[in-house]
């Protein structure tokens, strides 16, 4: 590895320790003043589910937990809808297996619109992150670390 590396990676672990080290909050806790970038991490009780990254902090919280956010928006409630249908197979074709099918779904859209709730009642912990390489570095190294059960690094 290159120095350059080895001292972003020094950051990348010292940022971990941070955002395991933040308290947890809600949304009521959310600070009024919010670093504008950084990375997230969203918990039950200490089950660490779902890591994220954003340039927008508050705003990309209120996607992921709006009643509103499509599934265009809101990917991590998308996911814990798809597992509690049983729609566990993403399909990039149109139909009804396809995100746009599944969101006409009487049933999937309950279970989206419940997802968001739950991502609501979640512990949320953030740590400032403007750097983007270091932004995903740290959550990929999070959600491997943590073993968060929701991100994947997937591509089609």
């Amino acid at each position: 590895m290159t120095p350059e590396f080895n001292d972003i990676m020094r950051n990348v672990v010292a940022l971990y320790d941070a955002l395991m080290n933040a308290s947890p909050m809600r949304k009521v806790d959310l600070p009024k003043l919010m670093p504008k970038s950084g990375v997230y991490l969203f918990s039950e009780f200490e089950t660490h589910l779902y890591v994220g990254r954003s340039n927008a902090l508050r705003r990309r919280y209120r996607q992921h937990t709006s009643a509103s956010s499509t599934h265009h928006s809101a990917s991590f409630a998308f996911r814990l809808a798809r597992e509690a249908t049983n729609n566990l197979s993403a399909s990039y074709q149109a139909g009804d297996r396809s995100r746009v099918g599944l969101s006409k779904d009487p049933d999937f859209a309950a279970s989206f619109t419940a997802a968001k709730a739950r991502i609501a009642d979640m512990d949320y912990r953030f740590v400032p992150v403007d750097d983007q390489i270091e932004q995903a570095l740290l959550e990929i190294y999070c959600a491997t670390s943590l073993r968060c059960p929701y991100n994947h690094f997937t591509t089609s």
